[in-house]
């Protein structure tokens, strides 16, 4: 699910990396989960991140809408009394 991207300047390449890259405290926030769950998701390979710094990890907006889906399915399956 690669996408190529080619950008006619730099406010654009800008504008792609402030919507579609989030960083780890960004993914907490989105998926409702702790740092400790976020780990563990990297860890079994659920949700691999694009670039890894001293302090922090990068990870693409779609991988992290999909793990999101995935998560509520996951949800429905296994709990589904709770709304």
């Amino acid at each position: 699910m690669s996408k190529n991207y080619s950008f006619n300047s730099k406010e654009e390449f800008i504008k792609l990396v402030q919507t579609e890259i989030l960083t780890s405290s960004e993914v907490l926030e989105e998926l409702q989960i702790s740092r400790q769950s976020l780990n563990s998701l990297v860890k079994r390979g659920k949700l691999t991140p694009i670039k890894e710094l001293p302090r922090d990890r990068m990870f693409l907006r779609e991988d992290v809408a999909a793990r999101k889906k995935a998560a509520k399915e996951l949800l429905s399956k296994y709990r589904p009394y709770d709304k």
